[in-house]
């Protein structure tokens, strides 16, 4: 098995097993492959809602440049969302579900077709 068929096991477990989240597979493999290799630095593989600096790099690099939304406050209240969505005692919130969660809550699934 690959590393990033591992990766995305490993994600789809975390989603199915702790988040109790229904996984389109198809959208959440494009998400993982649109990350490249950050999936596999364990630094990078996260998400840290407790960093400012981190909530802004994700919405400006991934929500207004990737996903094309405009800057709102909106944005930054589904950062806050999806870190509760996540829970806020999880220490392992993966870039690749966070970064689904946010396709998602938006409707911009179209970005991996």
């Amino acid at each position: 098995m690959s590393k990033f068929a591992e990766a995305c096991d490993l994600y789809k477990k975390e989603m199915a097993d702790k988040l109790g989240i229904a996984v389109d597979e198809g959208l959440l493999e494009a998400v993982a492959k649109g990350l490249g290799p950050s999936i596999y630095n364990a630094d990078s593989s996260k998400v840290s809602c407790s960093d400012q600096t981190e909530m802004d790099r994700v919405k400006n690099n991934f929500l207004i440049k990737k996903l094309g939304m405009a800057d709102s406050p909106e944005l930054d209240a589904a950062l806050k969302e999806v870190c509760e969505q996540m829970g806020t005692a999880n220490r392992n919130k993966y870039r690749a579900i966070f970064y689904y969660l946010l396709v998602k809550k938006f409707g911009k699934e179209s970005t991996y077709a």
